[in-house]
C-alpha cells in the first residue's frame, strides 16, 4: 500500500491535485470529482514510476488543504506523464473552460488571483490587483524587486468552445491565444521559485483582443521592471517584429424610399461599396523585415430591410501597417470620399524588436500589447508556445510539446534576463 501526499488546487468545479508517492519517486496527477463538497471525493490516478499507477482512491475530505491518501488496488503501469506536465496541461484546459472573452475577463481574473495567491504566499511574493474598468482588473505578482515580467492576456475572441484532448493537442478557445501561454508562464515561476530564483514579476492582461485597454493601464502603472516578456503564438520562437494595426469605421449615408421607387431615395450600401472597392486597391506600405501590409474588411453592416432603400450602412476595416501610416491616413480618408466617411478607431504602430543568442528567430504579421506598454515596462521580448494560424479558429489548438518547452524557454529567458 503506498501513501500519497496530495496538494490541493480548485480548478472551476473540479479538483485536479498533483501527488507525489512519499516512499519512491512516482510521479501522479490526479482527478476528483465531487458528489458534494462535503462528501466523499472518487478519483482516477494516472501517472509515472517503478509501480506504474494505481486504480482508485475513495476517501473523505473535508477542507481543501494537504491531506494523506491511502491507494487501494494493484498498481499498473499505463502513461508516462509526470506531474509537472501534467499540470501544464490540465492547467491549460481548466483555462480554456473559462469563458473569458472580452470584456469577460472576471470569472478568469478571479480564477488567477487565486492561483497567484497561493503562488505568494508559498513564495513571499506580493500580488495586486491593477484595475482598469468595473469588474476588470490586471492582475500583478512579484517576487523580490522585478527585473523581468513575464505578461500575456486573459481575454479571447468569440465563440467560446470548450478543451478537448487528442493526446498531442489541446484543442479549444484560447488553447494558443493564451491560455496555453498562461498555464507556461505560471508552470515556469513555479520551476524558478522551487530552484531559489526571485526579482521577477507575472502580469496578465485584459482587453488585448479588442482595444489593448489592461495593457494601456499597466502602461501608467510601471513596477519597474527593466524587461518584459510579452506572450503570444510565436511556435516558441523569439519575434523580431511584429505588424502594427490601423483600424477604421467607414460609414454611408443615404435616403430610405420603397424599393419599388428607387429613384426616389439613395443606397447607403452601394455608396459604401463603392468606398470599398476604392480602398481595396489602394497600394500599401511595405517593409523589409515585417513584409506587407494587409486589409481585411472584417464587418459589414447595414440595410432595414430587403424591400427598402437602405439609409445607412457601415464597414470596419482592419489593416496590418508594417511602418509610418501618415500618407495612408489620407488616402483611406481621400478613396472613402464622396461616398463613405472613414473614422479611425485604433491605432498600434508596428515594432522591431530584439533578439537573444540561442534562441531561434521569426517576424510575426499580428498586433500585440507591446506596444501599448510603451517602454515602461521594459525592453520587450516577445515569445509563446503555439501556432497564431490556429488562432481565432474554429480549429484553434496548441500541441503539448510546445507547452512543455514553453515552461523550460521561459525559465531560460527570465534567468539570462535577470542576468544582464
Amino acid at each position: 500500500m503506498a501513501v500519497l501526499k496530495i496538494d490541493f488546487c480548485r480548478l472551476d468545479c473540479r479538483l485536479f491535485v498533483a501527488a507525489r508517492a512519499l516512499d519512491s519517486s512516482i510521479s501522479f496527477c490526479i482527478r476528483l470529482t465531487p458528489l458534494f463538497w462535503f462528501s466523499p471525493f472518487r478519483c482516477q490516478i494516472t501517472g509515472r514510476g517503478e509501480r506504474g499507477i494505481g486504480r482508485k482512491v475513495v476517501k473523505k475530505l473535508k477542507r481543501r488543504e494537504i491531506k494523506y491518501f491511502e491507494l487501494w488496488g494493484p498498481l499498473e503501469a499505463v502513461c508516462y506523464s509526470t506531474s509537472k506536465i501534467m499540470d501544464v496541461f490540465q492547467l491549460t484546459r481548466a483555462l480554456i473552460d473559462i469563458e473569458s472573452i472580452t470584456p469577460n475577463e472576471r470569472e478568469i481574473g478571479q480564477f488567477l488571483f487565486d492561483h497567484l495567491s497561493d503562488l505568494a504566499k508559498r513564495f513571499d511574493g506580493e500580488i495586486e490587483r491593477m484595475p482598469v474598468e468595473t469588474d476588470r482588473d490586471n492582475l500583478f505578482v512579484r517576487f523580490g524587486n522585478p527585473v523581468v515580467t513575464l505578461s500575456t492576456h486573459m481575454d479571447t475572441v468569440p465563440p467560446f468552445i470548450p478543451s478537448r484532448d487528442d493526446g498531442t493537442q489541446i484543442w479549444g478557445r484560447g488553447a494558443c491565444d493564451t491560455k496555453g501561454i498562461i498555464a507556461s508562464m505560471l508552470m515556469a515561476a513555479e520551476h524558478l521559485l522551487s530552484n531559489g530564483k526571485r526579482s521577477f514579476g507575472l502580469l496578465f492582461v485584459v482587453g488585448e483582443e479588442r482595444n489593448s485597454a489592461g495593457a494601456i493601464a499597466a502602461a501608467n502603472t510601471p513596477r519597474g521592471s527593466k524587461y518584459i516578456i510579452n506572450g503570444e503564438p510565436t511556435e516558441n520562437q523569439l519575434a523580431l517584429g511584429s505588424k502594427g494595426a490601423l483600424r477604421f469605421e467607414i460609414v454611408a449615408r443615404g435616403r430610405m424610399a420603397h424599393s419599388a421607387y428607387p429613384e426616389l431615395g439613395e443606397s447607403a450600401i452601394e455608396k459604401l461599396l463603392n468606398a470599398l472597392e476604392r480602398l481595396r486597391k489602394l497600394p500599401l506600405p511595405v517593409d523589409a523585415t515585417l513584409g506587407p501590409s494587409t486589409l481585411n474588411i472584417g464587418v459589414i453592416r447595414g440595410g432595414r430591410a430587403p424591400n427598402v432603400i437602405p439609409d445607412e450602412a457601415v464597414a470596419e476595416i482592419f489593416i496590418r501597417v508594417v511602418g509610418d501610416v501618415t500618407e495612408l491616413r489620407t488616402q483611406i480618408k481621400s478613396a472613402a470620399a464622396p461616398d463613405a466617411e472613414a473614422n479611425e478607431v485604433l491605432f498600434i504602430p508596428a515594432v522591431l524588436l530584439g533578439s537573444l543568442t540561442g534562441f531561434a528567430t521569426t517576424v510575426v504579421a499580428y498586433t500585440t500589447d507591446i506596444p501599448a506598454f510603451g517602454a515602461t515596462w521594459g525592453q520587450p521580448f516577445l515569445l509563446g508556445p503555439g501556432t497564431i494560424h490556429v488562432a481565432h479558429t474554429t480549429e484553434e489548438r496548441i500541441a503539448k510539446s510546445q507547452l512543455t518547452a514553453a515552461v523550460e524557454i521561459y525559465s531560460q529567458l527570465v534567468e539570462r534576463l535577470s542576468q544582464q
